[in-house]
């Protein structure tokens, strides 16, 4: 067993850090094992879902499995048909449309899954407020399993069950899945009452909550640690046919798939085909057994990929001149609450994510939808719950939900001033000024002797890194140039940098994007203190060692770096 006696002084700390103080708890966070997953009937409601889905197969009733459009949402409803459909012929799948259906259950699907024979819906990654639409189903023969992770309201649907591990009076140990995890949580429970755990293998669909957990950026902790463990695994070695040509179409079938490459290429090119078309797409794409069929509805989204980016640059540039026209206003703890009614609406919430990044403020941006509302969608700021933000403004709102980090919206054109200035007045009074200030949380000191082939090692155990289990930053003091260090890049903007610290140990390989502003003083040999993380590359011929150097600071005593434009 791993022990805080047999690891490096740097990781020793990194653990404590982490909330891991007992042998077991290092020892299960090093070692992730399918084992350490929670009995899914541990959560509410989860007997009676298990027991509605079995009195449906009994009945040969029509199942739905109704999804979101989003990463999450289509993840999750892949991952249910593909497992029900082991089994079970009478299965159908939906994705709403942002255009026709809006977020979440809307009656004219329940209107045509009644229309096609449905009895029993499977609602993944939304539903939990869906109060209306539900005994409107309920009216027309149709029952509901809903499988939430958002927040739950006071109110909520009178359904067969509901399983959400945010309920307040939850007994499952684990709050934070995703939605697909939810849905894989059911499967579990399902293929446990009924001897299938053998027979049906609920490991090899783990690649699709790996690819939501990211996606829907939870934290990487615990139970969501596990899962991702081993999804990665699953992408690296045996990924479904629908990934494996979106690797090809991103240029990642010829190497390790690493978290970066599922949070900017995997996941934005399943995320566009509800952004851009519809999400159906990428459904069809995840449960296809065929790689043809694969291959064309890989191409198709990677050109909605390709239209998405365009209208996302498009329209953060209008974002920020908007914003600077109003930075009188914008001051402060103010949070950026901007409307246009030209705007896409399927990439405005990468919008308000840039703006959030940019700015350091909560940001809200709103768009046309039709009828006199305008729809949006909301980001935060480390620590900041935007959800009982908007929440306290709730009056105001057609429909809102989500999380502390995210928040969708719906609200009435003519309300739109008044939402902003009272939710400017909620952030000013519940904000802290460490949260809108850009600041960079260093987990370790340590010395370049100290980066050796032991740190790495445990460095590899501490993988996958996410929220609340963030890639470790450290800082070395007092280094200076070693005689290498130069300037690169197009218009040479960073910094090849080559350095020594206090013990004559050099860096020979950081790079520092964006940085050349300190080439001068650097090679004035004026010391520095550099913060950083270490990145490794795996290739044929071995592996290579990279300090990513985030933040540099002319050297005092004390004090902390401070960062390039990287």
């Amino acid at each position: 067993m791993e022990t805080f006696r047999n690891c490096p002084a740097p990781i020793a700390r990194l653990l404590v850090l982490r909330g891991l103080d007992t042998e077991e708890a290092v020892h299960d966070f090093l070692y992730p094992s399918l084992r350490q997953l929670h009995d899914p009937f541990l959560m509410k409601n989860m007997d009676k879902a298990v027991t509605r889905l079995n009195q449906a197969l009994g009945a040969k009733e029509k199942i739905m499995i109704y999804g979101d459009y989003d990463v999450d949402g289509t993840t999750a409803v892949a991952l249910v048909y593909r497992y029900l459909q082991n089994i079970y012929s009478n299965l159908v799948y939906y994705i709403p449309t942002r255009d026709d259906d809006g977020y979440g259950i809307s009656l004219q699907s329940i209107d045509y899954a009644a229309s096609i024979g449905v009895k029993l819906v499977i609602v993944l990654d939304c539903g939990i407020k869906a109060v209306k639409e539900i005994d409107y189903a309920k009216q027309r023969g149709i029952d509901f399993i809903v499988c939430d992770h958002h927040v739950p309201d006071d109110e909520v649907p009178d359904a067969a069950a509901i399983l959400n591990p945010k309920f307040a009076d939850e007994t499952y140990p684990y709050r934070d899945l995703s939605g697909c995890g939810v849905g894989f949580k059911f499967m579990q429970a399902f293929a446990q009452s009924n001897g299938l755990t053998q027979l049906y293998s609920l490991e090899s669909l783990l690649d699709l909550v790996a690819v939501s957990i990211i996606a829907d950026i939870v934290p990487l902790t615990g139970e969501n640690r596990v899962l991702m463990f081993y999804g990665l695994r699953r992408l690296n070695t045996n990924p479904n046919v629908g990934f494996r040509s979106i690797m090809r179409a991103c240029g990642l079938n010829h190497r390790d798939v690493t978290m970066d490459d599922i949070m900017f290429k995997i996941a934005p090119r399943i995320n566009a085909s509800g952004r851009m078309e519809s999400g159906q797409e990428s459904v069809e794409l995840l449960v296809t057994h065929d790689m043809q069929t694969a291959n064309e509805i890989a191409g198709r989204i990677d050109q909605y990929n390709r239209e998405r980016k365009e209208l996302d640059r498009q329209i953060t540039e209008e974002a920020n001149e908007i914003i600077e026209r109003h930075a009188k206003d914008l001051g402060g703890k103010k949070p950026i609450v901007i409307y246009d009614r030209n705007w896409h609406k399927g990439v405005i919430g990468i919008v308000a994510a840039r703006l959030s990044e940019l700015y350091f403020k909560p940001s809200v941006v709103l768009t046309y939808y039709g009828d006199g509302l305008a729809t949006g969608s909301s980001r935060s700021v480390r620590g900041f719950d935007i959800y009982a933000a908007i929440r306290s403004c709730r009056d105001l709102l057609d429909t809102f939900g989500g999380h502390p980090n995210a928040v969708g919206l719906s609200i009435k054109e003519e309300n739109i001033p008044e939402f902003r200035r009272r939710l400017t007045e909620y952030v000013e009074t519940h904000i802290g000024d460490d949260q809108v200030t850009p600041a960079m949380d260093i987990d370790c000191e340590i010395s370049f002797s100290e980066i050796n082939g032991y740190l790495l090692r445990y460095l590899r155990m501490l993988n996958p890194y996410g929220p609340e289990n963030t890639k470790p930053l450290f800082v070395t003091r007092n280094v200076v140039d070693a005689g290498a260090t130069r300037v690169v890049g197009k218009r040479m903007e960073h910094l090849k940098l080559d350095l020594v610290d206090q013990t004559g140990r050099r860096a020979g390989n950081a790079i520092a994007f964006g940085m050349a502003s300190f080439l001068d003083d650097i090679k004035a040999h004026k010391p520095v203190d550099i913060c950083y993380t270490i990145e490794e590359t795996r290739h044929r011929n071995g592996s290579s060692v990279q300090l990513l150097v985030k933040a540099i600071k002319l050297h005092e005593d004390g004090g902390q770096p401070d960062g390039g434009n990287a």
